[in-house]
């Protein structure tokens, strides 16, 4: 995927192309970089992303459960990776984010619908989850068919909540049974795709009705109007 985005550099407009990628061992050597950026977005939001370490980033690329984007120059522009948990019941798209100086530019909606992608394909029955507190993940989701949930629709995997311990808020889940925190709970289910999916596929079953009526009516008048014409033909 091809991103023909201008970024502002030392308040000067650069064209750039960035490129997002399946990730892979090749792009090992960004996961420390990835962590710094993760550590200081959550600074800046004064909430929280679960801490990871740049070998449990380097384990999701080669696991090809991460998807990367990358500037023509070679420079980390943005992030995000897969975790499945309740027996990969549950899959959440984790760790989304963007390099400061390519902000703002729909970069984060064109990461978040590739791991979106990824996640559909490599786990296509399982529920796609996210917790977030940042209104722009929220829209995209939504526009993606998440919708919000309590937390008790998501995985009651203790491990995926443990991994919330990093967060600064973390006391703020446990004194709340993790069942509420500042974050909200985001879902899309595939069940209910297949079934909107369905509904559409399935007759209108009055207007079949209608239809049958309708031949059963008319076409012995249709073939009683062509006998009387046929005798009339022959009469002449």
């Amino acid at each position: 995927m091809i991103l023909p985005k201008g970024v502002f550099i030392n308040q000067k407009f650069i064209q750039m192309n960035i490129n997002i990628y399946v990730a892979d061992e090749s792009h090992i050597k960004y996961a420390e970089r990835i962590c710094e950026l993760v550590y200081i977005s959550a600074q800046e939001r004064g909430t929280g992303i679960a801490k990871r370490t740049p070998e449990y980033v380097a384990d999701k690329m080669k696991a090809g459960k991460a998807v990367i984007a990358i500037t023509e120059t070679g420079d980390l522009a943005g992030f995000s990776y897969i975790e499945t948990w309740g027996h990969k019941q549950f899959v959440a798209n984790s760790g989304l984010i963007v390099a400061h100086a390519y902000r703002k530019t729909g970069l984060a909606k064109r990461i978040k619908q590739k791991i979106f992608a990824l996640s559909r394909t490599l786990y296509p029955d399982a529920k796609i989850f996210s917790i977030t507190t940042g209104l722009a993940v929220m829209k995209i989701n939504s526009e993606l068919g998440f919708r919000p949930v309590p937390f008790s629709e998501l995985t009651d995997d203790t491990e995926f909540w443990n991994g919330c311990r990093g967060c600064r808020n973390f006391d703020i889940l446990q004194r709340n049974n993790y069942k509420m925190c500042l974050c909200t709970g985001l879902l899309y289910d595939p069940a209910n795709e297949k079934k909107t999916s369905a509904a559409k596929q399935q007759p209108d079953k009055g207007k079949g009705i209608l239809s049958t009526m309708s031949r059963t009516l008319f076409y012995p008048f249709h073939k009683l109007n062509k006998l009387l014409l046929n005798r009339k033909h022959n009469e002449q």
